[in-house]
């Protein structure tokens, strides 16, 4: 009886040892499948760089075309200095200019009628080799620097329009052809668009001349859309180099 009261208070003494050691073993076990799922999860991880998000791939082409672009813009900024034309006092038209448009409208009314001139880029002509070039008539304009223009003569009421097609030269203006346009006229017929106007009468050619210059169509007012349309002409082309430098770069 002695012998098993002994055991039993061994027993009993032993089974809270037991179970702290069953205990720790397991606690032990658990903090070592933690930790080794997250060094797992650690190494399957992808570092992330700081600038990842915004990092931008180029090959040698795009970097080779931005400096060749680069070298444009600074080539155009330093060859054009001059500033924006401003309209003399006196111009007969109002000008409308927006910026990123190839042409220039110009707009006024004279008595009954709206007059609209739409100008176009310049057609510069250097000089180089082109000596001996002359038009039909012998003048010596395909060797001259101009500027197209269509002008455009209307009374309202559904009446019939004047539409002139015309290159203003250094102190002159040639008119090329001249369309008589019904505002009623669907889109997909063409009208008749009337003989060559050099075809014409001589009298009834000077007639028409004196005619736009009436309306403020004469060598003061192209001389000056002249350098105006040449200034606009680099800033538009400055412009679109830097868009492009920004369409590259994206």
């Amino acid at each position: 009886m002695a012998f098993t009261s002994i055991l039993r208070r061994s027993a009993s003494s032993l089974a809270p040892l037991a179970s702290r050691l069953v205990r720790g073993q397991r606690n032990y076990h658990a903090a070592v499948f933690t930790a080794i799922n997250h060094s797992s999860l650690a190494a399957r991880k992808p570092s992330l760089s700081p600038l990842a998000p915004n990092s931008r791939y180029y090959s040698k082409a795009d970097d080779s075309l931005l400096r060749v672009i680069d070298a444009e813009i600074q080539c155009a900024e330093e060859t054009d200095e001059q500033e924006i034309e401003e309209v003399p006092s006196g111009f007969p038209f109002k000008v409308e200019d927006v910026p990123g448009f190839q042409t220039v409208k110009l707009t006024r009314t004279y008595q009954d009628e709206e007059i609209e001139v739409e100008v176009h880029m310049p057609d510069l002509v250097t000089g180089e080799g082109e000596d001996d070039d002359v038009d039909d008539d012998g003048n010596e304009q395909a060797n001259q620097s101009s500027i197209p223009l269509v002008v455009t003569v209307s009374k309202g009421n559904g009446a019939p329009v004047l539409e002139f097609s015309c290159n203003a030269y250094p102190d002159e203006i040639a008119i090329e052809s001249l369309l008589v346009k019904n505002p009623d006229t669907a889109e997909d017929q063409i009208a008749y668009e009337g003989p060559d106007f050099n075809d014409l009468d001589e009298n009834l050619q000077k007639s028409f001349h004196k005619y736009l210059e009436i309306r403020g169509i004469k060598p003061s007012t192209t001389n000056f859309l002249h350098e105006y349309m040449i200034n606009k002409d680099s800033r538009e082309y400055k412009n679109w180099l830097k868009k492009l430098k920004q369409f590259v770069q994206v």
